[in-house]
């Protein structure tokens, strides 16, 4: 016997497209009813499974945590309506995550890559310069189509955020990703790293906080979306009281990025570029705070329903998933409200439907 599950609920496919009648049989979504009565009703609203862009399942404080510890991880973003988890790079190997029936589906990106002594220890594989286009080489074969490269990070030397790696190794880094069938994306705080970035064909800008208004045309005309992390750009105060005393050019950078983050993310949206959700969870950022994003997401001054196509409809088309549509894995979440006109409804999932099996009840 089949197992059937029917949506009785307002089902939308798209931020804009409402449809009514849902099933899954079997672990795939149809439109058309089943002859069979059904396992299981559920009512409510149905999207398809959230979308944490920028997450780190398998990484800690110290680097890579046990299976047990990811496990953990992977369920909290599980229960929390995250079912698509495009990995940002993970000191543990978490591709027997992957074959978990009740973990989300993870796009992994291998491990970071950083300069040697030039990140937070154990987290990356760290390399000197002319090392770099084989690092990302290596981690492209790795990984799941993707390579995460640490853009810039404090160069103590000079007391202040500084480029990790020359300009035109990057470039030669982002064409051998490319060559291997891998899109670049690359961690970037400061200003003058977009612009390297951009130069060298990134596919995509996480964080972004030193976007500047001349960055935009070229976001635009390079196709290259942006996943602005802002409950993690939320611990740049934080960061810049500890490091105040050491690295005061440091600390007054951070600040002076962390303040215009709304504004910049907004300004970027408007232009028509692309701004994916993601959390950033890992070393710092607990996982499960996908809603958190969301909500964030909308104050800097995304409408409603763009805030939840940043981590929904939009976001699995460009990571290539499928979401609600005929014969698509059967990985959705339920609200008890219209997410678009009570968006706090994301913070509390009503059901969660991964694989056909009824998976979580959106309690942490």
């Amino acid at each position: 016997m089949p197992e059937i599950i029917e949506f009785s609920g307002t089902i939308l496919t798209g931020p804009k497209d409402e449809r009514r009648g849902l099933w899954s049989v079997d672990g795939r979504l149809t439109f058309v009813r089943p002859p069979a009565k059904p396992d299981a009703v559920l009512d409510g609203w149905v999207l398809p499974g959230m979308v944490d862009a920028h997450c780190h399942v398998g990484l800690g404080k110290g680097g890579a945590v046990d299976e047990e510890t990811a496990r953990l991880q992977a369920t909290a973003d599980r229960n929390a309506g995250t079912l698509l988890i495009r990995d940002a790079g993970s000191a543990s190997d978490t591709r027997w995550l992957q074959n978990q029936p009740d973990m989300p589906r993870i796009i992994r990106a291998g491990r970071h890559i950083a300069k040697q002594r030039r990140y937070i220890r154990g987290l990356a594989e760290e390399v000197e310069p002319e090392d770099l286009v084989e690092a990302v080489r290596k981690q492209a074969r790795s990984g799941d189509g993707w390579v995460k490269i640490v853009g810039d990070w404090i160069d103590r030397s000079t007391g202040d955020l500084g480029p990790s790696f020359p300009a035109t190794t990057v470039k030669d880094a982002v064409a051998a990703a490319h060559d291997e069938g891998a899109r670049v994306t690359a961690h970037c705080f400061a200003e003058e790293t977009i612009d390297d970035m951009l130069d060298a064909g990134i596919d995509c800008i996480e964080h972004a906080t030193g976007l500047l208004p001349h960055h935009i045309p070229r976001l635009l005309d390079q196709g290259v979306p942006i996943v602005p992390t802002l409950i993690n750009i939320a611990t740049f105060p934080d960061i810049a009281r500890q490091a105040e005393s050491k690295f005061p050019r440091y600390a007054a950078h951070m600040t002076r990025l962390w303040e215009p983050r709304h504004e910049r993310v907004r300004e970027a949206f408007d232009a028509g570029v692309r701004v994916y959700a993601g959390t950033d969870a890992g070393s710092v950022i607990k996982h499960g705070r996908i809603g958190e994003e969301i909500l964030e997401l909308h104050q800097a001054g995304l409408p409603a329903w763009a805030a939840l196509d940043a981590a929904c409809w939009s976001a699995r088309e460009w990571l290539g998933v499928d979401g609600v549509s005929e014969g698509a894995s059967a990985d959705v979440v339920l609200y008890g409200k219209d997410p678009r006109a009570f968006l706090d409804v994301v913070l509390k999932p009503k059901a969660i439907v991964l694989r056909g099996h009824i998976s979580g009840s959106g309690k942490h």
